[in-house]
């Protein structure tokens, strides 16, 4: 039976916004925060799905009654928030596939982000067996329907699949779609998981 193990990219091998970057975008969106918050990930799933960054951001300016200045910064700096990776994480993923394991990649991620990601770091990507990217299949996290594709591009049914993911949301719809799901903790945490298996 082959050892599958498919990651989550965000709050896992790469790391979330910090709060100097989330500050960024609030100064360049140029209102109040809470707002801005809720707006960004109110109108995120369709981002996600593959929806182009100019409509993402007017979808937000509408739902906060505003005009956005300057969108291009707002890209970039949102771009920029999202492309730092965990070093230890990456030296986890490349300990697993050297061992022999199958591994995959189920990630919610914006199209804007995919360049940056295959330019920047095609090293240890290219450890994966499949990048499965929400942007690219149209449809994203919880949905069942991207843990499917995701299990049929490695190629096995999803109860031959642990799946790791930081969203606690994300792992209950794993395992509702057949697949063993553990919230992510930590490096040592997938080690021991993957020692187990």
């Amino acid at each position: 039976m082959p050892d599958v193990i498919v990651f989550d990219l965000y709050g896992v091998i790469a790391r979330n916004q910090t709060e100097e970057a989330r500050r960024r975008l609030v100064e360049l969106a140029g209102v109040p925060e809470k707002g801005f918050w809720e707006a960004y990930w109110a109108c995120r799933p369709p981002y996600d799905a593959g929806q182009d960054a100019a409509g993402y951001w007017a979808a937000v300016a509408a739902r906060l009654g505003v005009r956005l200045a300057d969108v291009p910064a707002l890209v970039r700096a949102d771009v920029a928030s999202w492309s730092v990776v965990d070093e230890e994480m990456v030296e986890v993923v490349c300990e697993l596939a050297d061992e022999g394991r199958t591994l995959g990649l189920l990630s919610n991620i914006v199209e804007d982000l995919v360049p940056v990601w295959e330019s920047g770091h095609g090293r240890w990507l290219a450890r994966f067996a499949a990048l499965t990217f929400s942007c690219r299949i149209g449809v994203a996290k919880p949905d069942p329907r991207a843990y499917e594709i995701c299990a049929a591009r490695m190629g096995v049914e999803p109860s031959r699949v642990l799946f790791i993911d930081d969203n606690a949301a994300n792992v209950a719809a794993a395992r509702e779609a057949g697949m063993a799901a553990e919230l992510f903790t930590s490096a040592a945490q997938v080690r021991a998981l993957a020692a187990a298996r």
